[in-house]
């Protein structure tokens, strides 16, 4: 089976998709963790990596990838992930 590879937008690492969280900006431009990675809507991805995490929130990359701002809460989300 072919690996599918996509770029972390903190790192711009290609990863396997499996490796990656997917975040989504639906059709009607909610943004959100999709933990499905089916979703329809525009997809980001990021690493599951500790550095990754960290320096997200600082960037705010998800902004850049939707050309919109995203929620806080989507960062806060992410960062709790870090810490569990």
């Amino acid at each position: 089976m072919k690996k599918v590879l996509r770029m972390c937008v903190v790192c711009r690492e290609m990863r396997d998709r499996n490796d990656l969280i997917r975040v989504v900006k639906t059709p009607d431009g909610k943004i959100e963790i999709d933990n499905s990675q089916k979703r329809d809507g525009r997809g980001a991805y990021i690493c599951k990596s500790r550095e990754c995490l960290e320096k997200l929130n600082k960037n705010r990359a998800f902004n850049r990838a939707f050309k919109t701002t995203a929620p806080d809460e989507i960062y806060q989300s992410l960062i709790n992930l870090k810490e569990n």
